[in-house]
């Protein structure tokens, strides 16, 4: 199975303008778009599921606040 780029989920997220409500939600969504068994890398990172992708986005302080929940922004999508 190939590895997906951290960068789709973020893509990803700027198609949903109301943004995720939860860290559980944004998993569901990853889940639901990309299936249950994907794997994904980043830059830094690689071999993680959806729920450790999340968590590591969180940390590297990837997402911003949207309403009562949060979003990314294009510039937290690093270009190379």
């Amino acid at each position: 199975m190939d590895s997906i780029h951290g960068h789709a989920v973020l893509e990803m997220m700027l198609e949903t303008p109301e943004g995720f409500a939860s860290e559980a939600t944004l998993t569901a969504a990853i889940v639901a778009r990309f299936g249950a068994d994907a794997r994904f890398h980043t830059c830094s990172a690689d071999d993680m599921d959806a729920a450790t992708l999340v968590a590591f986005l969180a940390g590297r302080g990837k997402f911003v606040p949207v309403g009562e929940g949060f979003s990314t922004a294009p510039e937290k999508i690093c270009a190379h």
